[in-house]
C-alpha cells in the first residue's frame, strides 16, 4: 500500500536494449512532482467517483419493480420513459439476470417497452430473457456486445415520415455483439454490426463501414449501404437489399463474395428473419417485401466470407458421412486451415 504511486522510487535503465529503447523518455511517467509535498501519491477509495448507480432507470425503476419477479423467474414487463440522458438501459439489470439465472432466461421472460429517446449503449450487453423495445430513436452504441437478448426499434406511430428513409439509431451499433437478437425499423449510422460474432441483425439501411471485421451471425439489410460494406469481414452471413446492382461499388471485396440469394436455406433465412423484424416493429419495409417476396428475394445479394465459405461446406460434407456437429466441425478446422492435430 506505501508503495503505491511511487515513481519516485522507479529509475530507467542505463543501458538499453537498443537504441530505439534508449530514445523511450519516461519522465513524464517516472517523475512525480507531488512527492514529498504532503499529497496522497496514490489511490484511496475514499476518494472514488460515485456514479450514483442507484439513480439509473435500472436500479431505481427496473429492479425496484420487477426484482422480485426477477428472482423468481416469473414473466414480467413494464413501460418506462427514457430520455438521451439515460444512458446503458437495461445493462444493469441484465447483468442481475445473469447473476440470478446464469445463462439468462426462456425469450421474451422480461419485456421493458421504452418510448423516447434512447441514450448511449442503449441494451447493452443484455443477456438471453431481457427484451427491449423502444418507441422512438436511440443514440450511438445501441446493443453494444449484445449477448442473447433481443432489441426492437421503431419510430414513433404518430411520425409523419417514412422509417425506412431516416436514422433511428446512431453509430456503432450492436459493436461486438456475440448472440441475441436486433430489430431496426429505420436506418443506422455508421458501422453497424462492427465485430459481431453471433447476433442475427435487421436493419433498413446503415451508413459507411457496416459489418466491419463481422466474424459471425446473420445480418440483412432492408437497404442501402454505406461504402467499404464487409471490410475485413471473416465470419457470418450479409443479405442485402440491392435493386440496382450497384452493391458492389461500395463492397470491400477483399475477404468476401457477392451473390444471388438462390439456396432454398437461404430464402427461408432471409424470409423468417424480415417475419420476425415484422411482428418486432411493425416495419411497413418489411412488410412490402414479404408481400411479395418470390419477387423481392431477386433483389437481395448474399454477402459470404470465401474462407467461411470453405469451413461450412467442409462441415456439411462430414456431416453428411454421419458425424456429430462437434466432430465435423473441429474436422473441417484442421482441414481447411491445413493445420495439424
Amino acid at each position: 500500500e506505501e508503495l503505491v504511486g511511487r515513481t519516485d522510487l522507479l529509475k530507467q535503465r542505463e543501458s538499453a536494449v537498443n537504441s530505439r529503447a534508449a530514445a523511450v523518455d519516461l519522465s513524464a511517467v517516472l517523475g512525480n512532482p507531488y512527492i514529498g509535498e504532503g499529497y496522497k501519491t496514490h489511490f484511496d477509495p475514499a476518494d472514488g467517483y460515485d456514479f450514483k448507480l442507484e439513480e439509473t432507470v435500472d436500479q431505481s425503476v427496473l429492479l425496484a419493480k420487477l426484482g422480485s419477479a426477477l428472482k423468481k423467474g416469473r414473466k414480467s414487463q413494464i413501460s418506462l420513459p427514457v430520455t438521451s440522458t439515460h444512458r446503458a438501459v437495461g445493462t444493469l439489470f441484465g447483468s442481475e439476470i445473469t447473476r440470478l439465472h446464469g445463462g439468462g432466461l426462456e425469450e421474451d421472460a422480461v419485456t421493458v417497452r421504452c418510448t423516447g429517446g434512447g441514450g448511449q449503449s442503449f441494451g447493452a450487453f443484455i443477456p438471453r430473457g431481457l427484451t427491449l423495445e423502444l418507441e422512438g430513436d436511440a443514440n450511438d452504441y445501441f446493443g453494444k456486445g449484445l449477448s442473447g437478448g433481443k432489441l426492437a426499434v421503431y419510430p414513433p406511430k404518430t411520425a409523419a415520415f417514412k422509417a425506412d428513409e431516416n436514422i433511428i439509431i446512431g453509430n456503432v451499433a450492436l459493436y461486438g455483439a456475440t448472440s441475441g437478437k436486433a430489430f431496426i425499423a429505420g436506418r443506422a449510422g455508421e458501422r453497424f454490426c462492427v465485430r459481431n460474432s453471433g447476433a442475427a441483425a435487421v436493419v433498413e439501411g446503415v451508413g459507411d463501414h457496416g459489418c466491419e471485421y463481422m466474424t459471425g451471425g446473420r445480418v440483412v439489410v432492408l437497404g442501402e449501404t454505406g461504402k467499404n460494406f464487409a471490410a475485413g469481414m471473416s465470419g457470418g452471413v450479409a443479405y442485402v437489399w440491392d435493386p440496382r446492382r450497384d452493391l458492389y461499388l461500395r463492397l470491400n471485396k477483399d475477404l468476401v463474395s457477392l451473390e444471388p440469394v438462390a439456396e432454398t436455406r437461404d430464402l427461408e433465412e432471409l424470409r423468417d428473419l424480415i417475419a420476425e423484424h415484422v411482428q418486432a416493429t411493425g416495419s411497413e419495409r418489411g412488410r412490402a417485401i414479404l408481400a411479395d417476396f418470390e419477387h423481392s428475394a431477386a433483389n437481395f445479394k448474399k454477402i459470404l466470407p470465401r474462407d467461411y465459405a470453405k469451413m461450412l461446406q467442409a462441415i456439411a460434407q462430414r456431416e453428411g458421412r454421419g458425424m456429430g456437429r462437434d466432430e465435423a466441425e473441429l474436422e473441417a478446422f484442421y482441414a481447411v486451415t491445413g493445420g495439424a492435430r
